[in-house]
């Protein structure tokens, strides 16, 4: 059965609405939500004493819902004689209200008549287009509005605000005599999801306010809870609106389709008021075939988003397929908020939670987490650079542990530099210090390298210096190494020694200069040094190359690495690149530099370790076993670790040889 109209034109005919309310009798037909969805809204800005005009009633229960719970003053006008009858007929008992066949644009009512004007919805269907015919339309219809409207009272409407109309009412009532306000009404879309009643769309509430000449205009919006957001200019309510609007079209989309099983889709949630998203949610989809269950979202604890296993799209989809759901979505929690509880969270991600869900799933959504609470991030400083922009160090606990970060805030996913701290006893107090035996785990398959190129006395490069943990570790591993560090950022040597712990002296010397100077110089004054590292990243996001800058694997700069290094030297490259065919060309440059190429791939990392030499000698695994056995037992005798920094298994498993 037809109920909807063929053409939106036909929602502004008076015929199709006689026919629309004989086709559908005395059942109530609600556009946009039921009173329950909507009383939250409506009995903030409608008094119980109030005189209540609605206009365009149909056949909804609105009006009768709300004279039950004592709004008794109310007059409903429709335009079709067939439903005036039927909802006459149906709330004969309600003696004080009064149903009305009457034209909106054209009543008979008396000036200042009315306390509050409801419209749920009849703007909607007067103005299916923005024709000059439907704007002569609107106009007649705002005019009687303003007319029968009380001063200090208030035109509530109800409507989806498709941008033509929400210009017609800002043009129409958005200047010094009215107070303008836009709620969003979570709860009329949440019943819509639940009850699977079609797209979902934003609803919204205008409430238009009549008052005297005020001194300023008064524009609100209020997109979520109740906080209400002063706006200066129309355009910046269309731009709150519309970007609601495009949500639910993604949104709507995601709940009728499943994703390709190699692609993601990511949503900032953020506050009223704020700029920094307050959530980050992305939406990772399984074949039918091997999921067990239909839909839950993982909530990952603050400072565990960088984890390959949550910060990547290729370990959230190991997150999904472990956890064997249809869609998971995978909610993180973002830096400079803070989160009291999981269960406020919970709470604060539930209309999202079922804005996401599957078309036809109904019923209670699981939250999935990694323990009992949120997780842990304190800010122990800001702060800015020239290069890099702002950054922060703060600690979080990971595992029961802490450990303390330094993160760049233009790729807030990414851990520029990482510590663990230790508790340790001085003078009878407690004190949290660096655990320099801990460093990363491609920080230390890097020192194996180093350990392959060790001699009597060796001098390594390493140019990226961070807060200094690999610094720090070959310093306290080995006391006949010496270090020279190179960072183009005067900001991170301030940082490595505030924060960090870095100790500069004759075996640990920082240079603040480019990088590519540094390799110039050395080759000018006939310097050497048995390892080179190449530990930096790329500020350009444009290459799909992360670390090193693409600068850095130029034909000059490998020629003058291969010169300052030993016969038996090691270049040593902490690769990141995302991009297949650059990384295949980046080992094609590196194969004509150097004889010898070794390849670590870590497991669950972007990072891949490439060592290069131009000794006679090739990479082998009986090389790399006595390196890493070398190594661990150095690190032990230092008191570094107990057992080992390295794992042996885990490291040959790792390695590839190239040439």
């Amino acid at each position: 059965m037809n109920l909807l109209p063929k053409s939106h034109k036909e929602f502004s005919d008076k015929d199709y609405w006689n026919k629309f309310f004989k086709k559908r009798g005395n059942k109530a037909f609600e556009w946009y939500g039921e009173y329950l969805e909507l009383c939250g809204q409506l009995h903030k800005y409608i008094k119980q004493k109030d005189s209540i005009l609605i206009t365009g009633c149909g056949n909804s229960s609105l009006s009768a819902d709300l004279y039950d719970v004592g709004y008794q003053n109310i007059t409903n006008i429709d335009v079709s004689e067939v439903v005036i009858k039927q909802m006459n007929s149906i709330n004969s008992h309600r003696t004080n209200m009064k149903f009305l066949c009457m034209d909106a644009l054209n009543t008979i009512f008396s000036d200042e008549q009315f306390n509050v004007v409801l419209d749920k919805g009849t703007l909607d269907a007067l103005m299916p287009d923005d024709s000059d015919e439907t704007k002569q339309t609107i106009d007649k219809y705002f005019s009687e509005i303003k007319r029968v409207l009380k001063l200090g009272g208030r035109f509530v409407c109800i409507s989806l605000l498709q941008s033509h109309i929400l210009s017609k009412l800002l043009d129409s009532f958005c200047d010094k005599s009215w107070m303008f306000r836009v709620v969003r009404c979570h709860e009329a879309e949440e019943r819509n999801a639940e009850n699977n009643d079609g797209p979902t769309l934003p609803v919204f509430v205008v409430i238009a306010t009549k008052f005297k000449a005020m001194p300023q205009l008064i524009l609100e919006v209020c997109m979520a809870g109740d906080k209400m957001q002063r706006l200066q200019t129309p355009e910046e309510l269309k731009t709150y609106v519309k970007t609601a609007q495009d949500t639910a079209f993604v949104t709507n989309g995601l709940a009728k389709t499943s994703l390709d099983e190699d692609n993601e889709v990511s949503l900032d949630l953020m506050q009223p008021g704020e700029d920094t998203p307050r959530y980050t949610l992305y939406v990772v989809d399984q074949k039918k075939t091997q999921a067990i269950n239909k839909y839950a979202v993982f909530i990952v604890p603050q400072g565990r988003e960088s984890e390959w296993l949550f910060g990547t799209p290729a370990g959230r989809r190991q997150l999904q397929d472990s956890a064997r759901f249809g869609r998971l979505v995978v909610a993180v929690l973002r830096r400079g908020h803070k989160f009291e509880s999981l269960d406020a969270v919970k709470e604060e991600l539930a209309h999202a939670a079922k804005m996401l869900i599957p078309y036809g799933l109904t019923g209670q959504i699981p939250f999935l987490s990694l323990g009992s609470d949120v997780g842990r991030r304190v800010k122990i400083f800001e702060g800015h650079s020239e290069f890099s922009g702002d950054f922060v160090v703060e600690d979080v606990d990971v595992e029961g542990a802490t450990h303390r970060r330094l993160v760049f805030l233009d790729n807030q996913f990414l851990v520029q530099s990482e510590a663990k701290l230790k508790s340790v006893k001085r003078k009878n107090k407690t004190k949290l210090v660096v655990d320099f035996g801990h460093i990363s785990l491609y920080h230390s398959f890097m020192c194996v390298g180093v350990q392959l190129a060790k001699t009597v006395s060796t001098n390594v490069a390493v140019l990226g210096l961070g807060g200094g943990s690999l610094c720090m570790f070959l310093r306290k591993c080995y006391d006949d190494l010496k270090v020279t560090a190179v960072d183009l950022d005067p900001a991170m040597l301030e940082v490595a020694k505030d924060h960090f712990e870095l100790q500069t002296d004759d075996r640990l010397e920082v240079q603040i200069k480019d990088g590519l100077d540094f390799l110039k110089d050395e080759v000018k004054k006939g310097n050497h040094y048995e390892a080179v590292m190449f530990d930096m990243d790329s500020k350009d996001r444009t290459v799909g190359l992360s670390c090193p800058p693409k600068q850095f694997l130029d034909n000059q700069v490998l020629d003058d690495v291969k010169t300052i290094l030993t016969k038996d030297g090691h270049f040593i490259l902490n690769l990141v690149c995302r991009d297949v065919d650059l990384q295949q060309s980046i080992m094609d440059i590196l194969k004509r530099h150097f004889k010898h190429l070794t390849s670590v791939k870590l497991y669950e990392e972007v990072n891949e370790i490439v060592l290069a030499t131009n000794s006679n000698k090739m990479y082998n695994t009986d090389d790399f076993e006595k390196a890493v056995k070398e190594l661990n037992a150095c690190a032990r005798q230092k008191k570094l670790v107990d057992i080992r920094c390295v794992d042996l298994k885990d490291f040959l498993q790792s390695v590839t040889v190239i040439s």
